[in-house]
């Protein structure tokens, strides 16, 4: 063996060592921070646009939705590269739903207003549960954001308890005016979360983490799940999250 050779071979055990995960992770939280500092930069950018320059809001609109589907995207990654598919780890605490839904729409206040949206809101205040408010967060921080992207005009967010297989549940709704869910992602939704196929691009990823999350809210043999469909009325979309 050469001397470039155990050189070479030194250098390959050396990488064998490296935990490539926890640098992914580390690579993932700078990339999120500094995705963090764009959104800021482009809701300044916004606000001191001419109200009447439609081109420039359009563009800092979908500047604003890419860089917001990078974050999501990044915390997808990371999420899955922290624990296997059917143990995502949770941080389960008491959560109001109102605050939840407040603080999605917040975040997202000056794209909505742009985009000329009304947002509707239907909950009780004193309506709690306890699930992991950072993932649930950004599930339907992620539905949001998409119903405002593809074009409808009106989103209604809604929570309440519900009975199933005689076990009371929380069940989330988002539901917009718009185009409604393809057919795909309507049969995908279908698929058990072991047999899903995430080679299908952007949407397989949201749709499997957004499942993902679901289900690894349970209580007992209960399992959270998602629901997908289209309204008869206007042919919106209506995502259902539903957790015991």
């Amino acid at each position: 063996m050469t001397k470039i050779d155990e050189e070479n071979k030194d250098s390959f055990k050396q990488l064998d060592d490296l935990d490539f995960s926890a640098i992914i992770a580390v690579a993932i939280h700078d990339m999120k921070n500094s995705l963090s500092l764009l959104l800021q930069s482009i809701d300044s950018a916004a606000s001191s646009v001419e109200d009447g320059n439609e081109e420039a809001h359009q563009n800092i609109n979908s500047v604003r939705y890419e860089a917001n589907r990078m974050n999501t995207t990044l915390v997808q990654i990371l999420s899955l590269y922290r624990a296997d598919a059917n143990a995502l780890p949770l941080n389960v605490d008491e959560c109001f739903v109102s605050d939840l839904f407040e603080e999605v729409v917040g975040s997202n206040e000056s794209y909505i207003k742009k985009q000329n949206i009304n947002i509707a809101v239907d909950i009780d205040n004193d309506l709690s549960w306890f699930l992991d408010r950072d993932l649930v967060y950004l599930l339907i921080n992620d539905v949001l954001i998409n119903a405002v992207r593809y074009g409808c005009n009106n989103i209604e967010l809604n929570a309440q308890l519900i009975t199933e297989h005689e076990v009371q549940k929380l069940k989330l709704v988002v539901k917009d005016d718009g185009s409604g869910y393809p057919q795909s992602m309507l049969e995908m939704s279908e698929i058990q979360l072991n047999h899903f196929c995430i080679s299908e691009g952007r949407t397989g990823l949201g749709l499997f983490f957004a499942r993902l999350i679901a289900n690894a809210h349970k209580n007992k043999a209960h399992h959270g799940h998602i629901k997908l469909s289209n309204d008869p009325n206007n042919g919106g979309s209506v995502f259902e999250l539903i957790l015991p």
